[in-house]
């Protein structure tokens, strides 16, 4: 699946993705409950100023006392003392929100982080499963950004979302509590202007989704493009690829501003029509309110905090409305994240496979067929059996299928038709783990982790003895190169193994497939990057590690597999000829002595 293409078909099934996220959601239960009964209060306390004004109109302004009866007993409050009560309770409910407040906002950002980092390692426990066809068909930005992006906003977002709904919608309906007290029949306005100011956030869901996977696409191809700019530095720097970088960045936050901007010009009307709606509601609110007072239905103290109340509704409903508006976005990134939870890799296990622990007889390959495209294959009916113990090599010209043979053995792809088998039995009924515990590789371009030099060796075999570790360096010629180093094998090195040099990381990659000791060894262009010195080094550390060992060597360049047991020669994805050096060199016209006195002469040229 092409991560790009998605359409994050169930954003709006709002049942459906909230089932989805709660069992992420329901470790934290009491934290969110916790977190939305202190939501309940400090939206409430929204209304405590309109609700004040009623009382501090009437009889502090009006200079009444506040006369009330109590269990059959008649009080008497001067306004003098309500002219100080109010504004120290007003106060205090202040200070009372803000603490809560707090509360609500470390709450919300506690639960947002454990939901989404329960997400993340989740994802990531499936992502570091899938098959190679996956990351070949998707750039690292969209990877990085589908695993990554969308998850902070799906599962950080969910919870702040609905708590700010929480928020709003109390301090809208304790302001809405506050009108009802002040004038029912004003209330009615304000409650049909606050449903016609919702209107527009419903019509404006489908845009958000559009523009939210468009920017994902944008966000992931700029990634890329950082990433691209960072690994390949070098070539940048000396092709002049500069500007051509540049271009390809500032084309790519163009294109995600005008997305940005086209969902703004269709959402950035429902501010102002909210605002306009909130008007209209006032203008009516004030004539009406203006009779009702007039005709004695209404005290000016109840009209005061009414319209107070009113217009402090309007920041509520605006919360409101953005926050709807922000959740479809939550939820179309929700949609997307759980997309992934759906993919699987395409390489199986079969049910109760069987393990493998070693080589005892061969390796076949039997009318193998394999595409990358569908018709389009790089084998073709290829056939050819490696005895246990036995170096076959692998030449032909590029393209022909090398590497794709190799990379089929551990199953990094599954064979088209046909099938590769160990003893007799098809690697498919292997388990993975096992079957690829028997084979080690040791590529062209090795990968080195950030970390130190004995975490990258021990990749190989975790629970290595000390004995072993020595072993693996002094097979792999590693002893020089560490006693010149500060730390010895505790040295750091730098991202994919940048402080060492070609042949060091070779070096250290060899140490690293020998303590692993698999029984098969995968050679793919090992020494083709290096100068002759380096090779000569690594070749006598490859020398070492293949040893009682059945090897798959690949290498354009001849001179260093003539003492192979045999020589595979592939041309077009079939097997043309195998045997010895010397059985090949006597073939007339054949494809391997061409290429042998090809590369020849043309080492005798450069002499």
């Amino acid at each position: 699946m092409k991560l790009s293409q998605t359409e994050a078909k169930n954003s709006f099934r709002y049942t459906y993705l909230l089932g989805k996220i709660f069992p992420y959601i329901k470790p934290y239960m009491f934290r969110i409950i916790l977190a939305f009964l202190v939501a309940v209060p400090v939206g409430l306390l929204d209304g405590m100023v309109a609700f004040s004004l009623k009382p501090y109109m009437d009889f502090v302004v009006g200079q009444k006392n506040l006369e009330f009866a109590l269990f059959n007993y008649n009080f008497s409050i001067n306004y003098s003392i309500i002219a100080v009560a109010i504004p120290f309770a007003v106060i205090m409910f202040a200070i009372i929100q803000g603490v809560l407040r707090y509360l609500n906002d470390y709450l919300s950002s506690w639960i947002s982080q454990k939901i989404t980092n329960g997400v993340k390692i989740d994802l990531y426990k499936r992502l570091v499963y899938m098959d190679t066809s996956f990351y070949d068909e998707n750039s690292s930005g969209v990877v990085l950004t589908r695993y990554l992006s969308d998850p902070n906003t799906a599962a950080a977002s969910i919870v702040g979302s609905i708590q700010t709904l929480i928020v709003s919608s109390f301090g809208a309906l304790g302001l809405i509590g506050v009108m009802l007290y002040s004038s029912w029949k004003l209330a009615i306005i304000g409650v049909l202007v606050l449903c016609v100011a919702f209107v527009p956030v419903i019509l404006i869901r489908k845009r958000v989704k559009q523009a939210s996977n468009k920017n994902m696409v944008i966000g992931g191809n700029i990634t890329t493009n950082f990433n691209e700019t960072y690994s390949g530095h070098k070539v940048i720097s000396s092709y002049g690829l500069e500007q051509r970088q540049q271009k390809i960045f500032i084309d790519k936050i163009n294109e995600s501003f005008n997305v940005n901007m086209s969902l703004i010009k269709r959402a950035g009307w429902m501010s102002p029509l909210m605002y306009l709606i909130a008007s209209l509601g006032i203008a009516i609110v004030l004539g009406y309110g203006t009779q009702l007072i007039i005709s004695n239905q209404m005290t000016a103290g109840s009209f005061a905090s009414f319209v107070t109340s009113l217009l402090l509704l309007y920041k509520p409903v605006k919360t409101l409305g953005g926050t709807l508006t922000g959740l479809q976005g939550v939820f179309v990134s929700m949609g997307r994240v759980f997309e992934l939870f759906e993919l699987e890799s395409c390489i199986k296990e079969k049910e109760n496979p069987l393990t493998l622990n070693s080589v005892n007889e061969n390796i076949t390959f039997e009318h193998v067929d394999f595409a990358y495209v569908e018709d389009n294959f790089v084998l073709k009916d290829f056939n050819l059996e490696v005895k246990k113990n036995e170096t076959i090599a692998i030449v032909g010209n590029s393209g022909g299928g090398k590497s794709t043979l190799v990379n089929l053995l551990p199953r990094f792809y599954d064979v088209t038709n046909g099938a590769i088998k160990i003893d007799g039995v098809d690697i498919r009924n292997f388990s993975l783990e096992s079957l690829r515990k028997n084979v080690a590789f040791v590529f062209q371009d090795n990968f080195l982790f950030s970390g130190t030099i004995r975490e990258n060796i021990l990749m190989g075999k975790s629970y290595a003895t000390d004995d072993e570790i020595k072993k693996a360096i002094q097979y792999a010629h590693l002893e020089e190169m560490l006693d010149e180093m500060p730390d010895g094998i505790d040295t750091i090195i730098g991202e994919r193994g940048t402080t060492l040099s070609g042949g060091q990381r070779q070096r250290v990659a060899i140490a690293r497939a020998m303590i692993k000791d698999s029984p098969i060894i995968v050679l793919d262009e090992a020494t083709s990057a290096l100068d002759n010195k380096s090779e000569a080094i690594v070749q006598k550390a490859l020398d070492n590690l293949i040893k009682n060992k059945t090897v798959f060597i690949i290498a354009h360049r001849l001179s260093t597999i003539q003492n192979a047991s045999r020589i595979a020669v592939i041309n077009e994805g079939k097997l043309v000829e195998i045997g010895t050096h010397d059985e090949l060199m006597n073939i007339p016209n054949g494809q391997y002595k061409f290429l042998y006195e090809m590369q020849f002469n043309k080492s005798q040229s450069l002499v």
